[in-house]
């Protein structure tokens, strides 16, 4: 993983505001927000129920799939584990996709490259 020495851009910023919207709506843990190859953008935040469980990352990714994305540019991931399972699939669709961890604030802790 490599880290942070550097603030988000103004594109990967919104993605910061989205992700924190998704969680502070549902009330969860953490949220995430996803860029597609068009420059759309899709938030989501965690869902824990007693027969579906998915993180905002897996939210954020299925909503844009579902919606017609090929490709991912980035994504945020607030207040997540850094072991997201979603992090498997934005690689799978997208090898040079970027990520970037935050805390709650949204302040970046860590990029996570594709080579990491």
């Amino acid at each position: 993983m490599g880290s942070v020495t550097h603030s988000l851009d103004n594109e990967d910023q919104k993605l910061v505001v989205l992700a924190r919207g998704a969680l502070a709506r549902a009330e969860v843990p953490s949220g995430a927000a996803v860029r597609d190859g068009d420059g759309r953008t899709y938030a989501g935040a965690d869902v824990d129920t007693a027969t579906l469980k998915l993180t905002g990352l897996q939210v954020a990714l299925a909503t844009a799939l579902a919606s017609g994305a090929r490709s991912f540019e980035a994504a945020v991931l607030v207040n997540a584990d850094p072991d997201d399972p979603g992090l498997a699939t934005l690689r799978e669709v997208s090898p040079a996709a970027y990520a970037y961890l935050t805390d709650l604030a949204g302040q970046p802790l860590r990029r996570l490259d594709p080579t990491t």
